[in-house]
């Protein structure tokens, strides 16, 4: 069937306009986007968020600084030309909301480049839609295998985000001859506990799940036995996990086990962005996420330490989700006459960066309307 065209749609448009107003001296006016699109300033951003999920604020915000970043690690341009480049009125204003998004300052990520969460635009046009990655493309995945291999021959584990990702790399032998476990969790749903993988965290997670302990453990823990029996025979183990929400609390899991484990080997973080097809690796240092994994799985609390730009993102996200006010239950509260189905396929295109998949949003909405669900 032939989908619409949402070219002329009056959100698309708003959304063109404030792309290409992204990188004009002034500041966004709300005012002046109302006069174009014959709206009051109100009816604007009352659409706006009916149909993206998201403020307009929030979305000149995000976009701005993403567009920054780009710039930051890819040109030598000074930093107060790439703040005014993008509206901001000095480069201290510039940082504070730099920093506020990434966790990091505009100079600290200069010099550092580090994995971000990527906020693509938004596109109401649902024969475009939100690009996924193309595991077909592997050019970069075996160039990066073939650099660990050359330092650690095959004393290598790779830890795969999920069985599908785990079953394309299978299939593909994208990793030769070295190892390869799935990690099949969402930990950014239900409770856990301290001692990861124990006896009373696969309890509690099975219950979360609403699955068995021998249920839970045919899928999350047997699939991990190489990990659990070979540890420390490793060298080196390569993490892949993407840049949303649901992946990065999985990673913040894996790395707080890892340490939990002492584990002592090299430890790479190969960040899939899927929205760009890109793929960062990040050598990483143990230390400090036993204490990130207690404050935020455990307590949900923001944490203090540093952290990967792309983990703070997340966390941040994580969070707000534990409020029984958030972006997901406003947007499934303010399509009340949407479907259970149609509002899944609709949340699953507009919130790629929270990763979360049909059961996560069936839950969140069958929560928010105290009922069942209409199918």
């Amino acid at each position: 069937m032939k989908q619409p065209d949402t070219s002329n749609h009056p959100v698309q448009q708003m959304i063109d306009q404030i792309e290409q107003s992204l990188t004009e001296l002034e500041n966004f006016s709300l005012i002046k986007l109302g006069q174009q699109m014959g709206y009051s300033p109100f009816y604007c951003s009352f659409l706006f968020r009916h149909h993206t999920g998201i403020s307009i604020k929030k979305y000149i915000l995000l976009r701005k600084t993403i567009l920054a970043a780009a710039h930051l690690s890819e040109t030598n341009e000074r930093i107060i030309d790439i703040a005014m480049q993008y509206g901001y009125s000095s480069q201290e204003s510039f940082s504070r909301a730099f920093k506020d998004v990434f966790g990091i300052t505009p100079a600290a990520y200069r010099r550092d480049p580090q994995p971000l969460q990527m906020y693509a635009r938004r596109d109401l046009n649902e024969t475009r839609g939100a690009i996924r990655m193309d595991m077909t493309t592997t050019k970069v995945i075996v160039q990066l295998q073939d650099k660990v291999e050359q330092l650690y021959e095959q004393d290598i584990l790779n830890v795969l985000n999920g069985q599908h990702m785990y079953e394309k790399f299978q299939s593909n032998q994208w990793m030769g001859a070295s190892d390869y476990v799935p990690f099949n969790e969402a930990m950014c749903v239900h409770e856990a506990t301290e001692e990861i993988f124990s006896e009373s965290f696969c309890s509690i997670r099975a219950r979360g799940h609403g699955s068995t302990l021998s249920g839970y453990e045919q899928i999350v823990i047997y699939p991990l036995h190489q990990l659990f029996t070979n540890l420390h025979d490793y060298e080196c183990i390569v993490l892949w996990f993407g840049d949303d929400m649901f992946c990065q609390l999985n990673l913040l899991t894996m790395l707080a086990y890892l340490e939990q484990q002492h584990y002592a080997g090299t430890l790479y973080f190969n960040t899939v962005q899927e929205q760009t097809y890109d793929v960062q690796q990040t050598e990483m240092t143990l230390g400090t996420f036993t204490s990130l994994y207690k404050q935020v799985v455990l307590h949900h609390q923001m944490p203090t330490e540093p952290m990967l730009p792309v983990m703070y993102q997340s966390i941040r996200l994580y969070l707000q989700l534990q409020q029984s006010d958030n972006e997901l239950t406003r947007h499934i509260a303010a399509h009340a006459d949407q479907s259970e189905s149609e509002l899944v396929r609709h949340m699953l295109k507009l919130f790629p960066h929270y990763g979360l998949g049909d059961t996560q949003y069936i839950e969140c909405i069958r929560q928010v309307r105290g009922e069942s669900g209409r199918k």
